[in-house]
């Protein structure tokens, strides 16, 4: 097991399934061309190797599949195929719900039974400003019949000023009375938004003001979350939770738990760095290979994660996963 000087190992696994997605979310990419695949994204073989592998170099025990967005990918099926019989504690997928409805059989049947899906607006014109794709109520129903087989879902929300902070509490509403819990995510520096530091400010919103808008509406009070979490979970007793993952108002960084691996085999150890470590040419390699030189790519990738707060990237988000 690889341990920091602050006690953190890589547990919790994200893998980038492929670069592409069906939208392109203006926090995301700046210019509205939707990202594609990779010409030198792995198989779907090989991220099943590669998921193995760091199971057991890093001791791994939980896989939330991501993209771009996993589900327009068409190594889905194999790789579910792959990592179920892996022993993970839990696989979960991050999806922006589009394709939701088509794709929830093989989900069902590769055992999957969370969801993460992001949903920034309820109102169907916003919905297409932000995510420059897809269309609301196709989301919609696919969270209907997602929930009615069993899913547990949370919903996934980046307030932008100017843009949708006028659904923070509309969403908030429709999450209590479906029974999904919403998360609200702070506006990451990430890609272009590293580089454009006003862009950045103008459209930040923080947690102190999130909690104030509810909280003229609702009372909450903090709830339990696991040591690792991201997210600060709320109560809002006899309706429901919600959560914020507030990477600038509160950072998570001295107990940050996870790892990533993108669609074209690299490591990335710490979303404010730059650092990644190319791991696609071991996993075509014997176990008793492999092991030791992953082991070492690991402990670099540990190395990454900034000591107190997160500080920015410049990599964008969609090309290594949520």
């Amino acid at each position: 097991m690889i341990v920091d000087r602050q006690g953190r190992r890589f547990r919790n696994l994200r893998v980038s399934l492929t670069a592409a997605c069906n939208y392109a979310c203006t926090y995301c990419v700046p210019d509205g061309k939707r990202l594609v695949a990779a010409q030198d994204e792995l198989s779907a073989e090989a991220m099943v190797r590669g998921v193995g592998y760091l199971i057991e170099a890093a001791g791994i025990e939980r896989l939330r599949i991501t993209g771009g967005e996993p589900l327009v990918s068409p190594k889905l099926e194999a790789f579910l195929r792959g990592v179920s019989p892996l022993g993970l504690a839990d696989i979960s997928l991050t999806s922006n719900g589009q394709l939701l409805s088509r794709k929830l059989p093989l989900l069902l049947e590769s055992g999957i039974r969370r969801l993460n899906v992001s949903l920034d607006t309820l109102d169907p014109v916003a919905f297409r400003s932000i995510a420059r794709g897809g269309d609301l109520p196709t989301v919609l129903a696919g969270l209907d019949e997602a929930q009615a087989a069993g899913m547990r879902i949370k919903l996934n929300m980046v307030p932008l000023r100017g843009q949708n902070l006028d659904q923070v509490l509309p969403l908030l509403d429709y999450c209590l009375e479906h029974g999904f819990e919403l998360r609200f995510i702070e506006l990451m520096r990430m890609g272009h938004l590293a580089r454009d530091g006003n862009g950045f400010q103008r459209q930040f919103v923080g947690m102190p003001e999130l909690l104030a808008m509810i909280g003229e509406h609702y009372d909450y009070a903090q709830a339990d979350a696991p040591v690792d979490a991201t997210a600060l979970r709320y109560e809002i007793p006899g309706q429901g939770f919600f959560g914020v993952i507030a990477n600038e108002s509160v950072p998570f960084c001295r107990t940050c738990s996870r790892l990533r691996l993108s669609s074209t085999g690299w490591l990335h150890g710490c979303l404010s760095s730059s650092n990644r470590h190319y791991v696609g040419d071991l996993l075509d390699k014997p176990r008793h290979q492999a092991l030791p030189a992953l082991q070492g790519l690991l402990v670099k990738a540990l190395g990454d994660k900034q000591e107190v707060a997160f500080s920015g990237g410049v990599t964008v988000m969609k090309i290594i996963g949520g």
